[in-house]
Parts: C-alpha cells; sequence; structure tokens
C-alpha cells in the first residue's frame, strides 16, 4: 500500500488526541508513516505504533523549538521527499494549518483544510468537508501534487492497530528562513482538569442568556459532572464573562464534539459554524423560537437557571 504521513501533535513526547484520530483515518487509505519533531519526539514511538503508525520519522534539533513554523516545514519537505506518501494529514490546529499551508506551496500541491472523513479512490483520496456552517457537505480531491489535508479533531474514533512502527531518524535541512522568527519567551499554561475544547468529547457552552460571569459557574459544574470542556458564545465572550480562548463560532474555535450542550445560546450562524458538526446537540433556552432549536436532536425550552442545577443534581445521583 501507498503511505500517509502523518505529522505528530505532541508535548514533550506525550501525543495528543487528534494525531490518534489521523492514524485511524491514514489506514483508510495507505500505511501511517508518523512525522515527529521536537523535545521528546523519540518518545511517542510505543503510542503511535499501538495506533498504526508502520513507520516513525523523528528529529528532535533545537530549531522546532527555538523558532517558529518554517523548521517543521523544513522537516516535513523532507518527510514528502524521503517516502513519497499518497497524502499528508495534520490536525486542524492553527499552527499546523500554517505548516500545512506552507508545504502544500512548497512542494506544489493542492491543500484542503477542516476535512471530517477521508476516503480512497481510483485518483488517490476523496477528501469530506462540512462547508456553510454545515448547511452542506463537499466531496473534493486534489488534483495536484501530495494532498495535504487537515483534519478537524473528533472526526474519526481512535482505534488500537498495532503496527510495527520501526523508528528512524530524519535528516533535516533547514534552509535560510528557517530561524527568520525566533521565540523569544515561553508562558506555561494554565492547568486545568477539563480537556481541551477542540479535542473534547463533551461541549458545555454559555451563551448571553447566562447573564453574568458569575452565572458561568452553572456551565462549569455541569461540565465538570460530565469531564467535558466549557465552551462560551461571542456575546459571551464580548460581554467579558469568559476568557477568549474558550469562544465556539466562526471568530472563535471549531468543535465537533460527540455531545455538545448549548445553554443561553440563541443559534446565530457564527456560533453554529463553530459547533454544527457535533454530533449530537441538545440546547436549554427559553425562547422556543430560538435559532438553535433549528438544527439541535434535544431542546429543552426552559429556563437554564432551572434546568442546569436539576440536570447536574442528576448526572451526580446516577454516579452514586
Amino acid at each position: 500500500m501507498s503511505e500517509v504521513l502523518v505529522y505528530v501533535d505532541h508535548a514533550e513526547g506525550v501525543v495528543r488526541k487528534p494525531t490518534l484520530e489521523l492514524l485511524t483515518l491514514a489506514r483508510r487509505i495507505g500505511d501511517p508513516v508518523a512525522v515527529a519533531l521536537g523535545t521528546g519526539a523519540s518518545s511517542t514511538a510505543a503510542v503511535l505504533a499501538e495506533h498504526g503508525a508502520v513507520k516513525i520519522l523523528t528529529s528532535d534539533a533545537p530549531e522546532f523549538a527555538d523558532y517558529l513554523v518554517v523548521p517543521k516545514v523544513d522537516a516535513l519537505q523532507a518527510a514528502c521527499d524521503a517516502v513519497k506518501p499518497l497524502a499528508v494529514l495534520l490536525a486542524s490546529s492553527a499552527e499546523a494549518k500554517e505548516v500545512a499551508a506552507r508545504l502544500a506551496l512548497r512542494i506544489g500541491s493542492g491543500l484542503i483544510t477542516d476535512a471530517v472523513d477521508l476516503e480512497p479512490d481510483e485518483h488517490g483520496v476523496t477528501v469530506e468537508q462540512s462547508v456553510f456552517a454545515g448547511a452542506f457537505t463537499a466531496r473534493s480531491r486534489v488534483t495536484r501534487g501530495v494532498p495535504v489535508v487537515t483534519v478537524k479533531p473528533n472526526s474519526a474514533p481512535v482505534e488500537l492497530c498495532p503496527a510495527a512502527g520501526v523508528v528512524s531518524p530524519l535528516p533535516v535541512r533547514f534552509g535560510a528562513l528557517a530561524t527568520g522568527t525566533k521565540v523569544v519567551s515561553r508562558a506555561p499554561r494554565e492547568v486545568s482538569s477539563r480537556p481541551e475544547l477542540t479535542e473534547a468529547a463533551i461541549v458545555v457552552a454559555g451563551g448571553r442568556g447566562m447573564n453574568g460571569a458569575d452565572n458561568f459557574a452553572l456551565i462549569e459544574d455541569l461540565a465538570d459532572s460530565l469531564g467535558a470542556a466549557v465552551g462560551a458564545s461571542r456575546a459571551a465572550v464580548d460581554a467579558g464573562w469568559y476568557p477568549h480562548s474558550s469562544q465556539v463560532g466562526q471568530t472563535g474555535k471549531t468543535v465537533s464534539p460527540q455531545l455538545y450542550i448549548a445553554a443561553g445560546i440563541s443559534g446565530a450562524i457564527q456560533h453554529r459554524a463553530g459547533m454544527q458538526t457535533s454530533k449530537t446537540i441538545v440546547a436549554v433556552n427559553k425562547d422556543p423560537e430560538a435559532p438553535i432549536f433549528e438544527l439541535v436532536d434535544y431542546g429543552v425550552v426552559g429556563d437554564l437557571f432551572d434546568v442546569l442545577p436539576q440536570l447536574t443534581q442528576e448526572i451526580a445521583a446516577r454516579k452514586d
């Protein structure tokens, strides 16, 4: 079978869930070859092999930590030259999209972002996207060069599929532009027991109907009872009730969890663009005419200040 490059998103050797999903998708169209870069790259090998990587190319050059995206583009270009892949897959994070765009330009190939599915065809790969705020599904393919595809988190299951996982060093020759933008300082990420918003299987989000920052405690309590991430609409973020990093929508983050609970969110098209591909959508809103009810699987017409505490209590009782 043809080989498929998978760019590994990891934190000092801890592989993030979207990468494991990419390995599932890669196996549908070929043999996954993982590319792990930076500090701890070699530590990813066991997990990647358990999830189907037949080969693992690693490089821990200091350039990956000291400079921004260009060294990673150099490395992926080197991997493409070495492997001659059928496709290159990356998770749809902000950094990975920039890496993907630069790589596609370098190798003279087409780029498809925010894919939700892949399948093989007689020409190579067909890519499925959810477009126009989820109103349409587009099926497309790259007609020139090696397809470079970024995939939304939670688009595929994580599946164990032990493979050889042969580890090989990836020789990388860094270009003159690799050291153009240097990282001069770092701040540790705030530690949270909640999952990352874009990777979470369950998201609980609050909107304008929360009527204040203090009331987001109701959202957090429900999220914690479900092991979920917390999201917010643009209206709630603009009002200063919750951090911008938790905004879901066209100008925020795109999520695609198994379960999305929207409380006090009207369902404007900008918000729907960021969550409409969720597998199951539940809304709580006291306005029966709220647009959010047009796309939900389950809707509760009621006061969220009554509904959310009861829901949280019921979940806790069932856990006991």
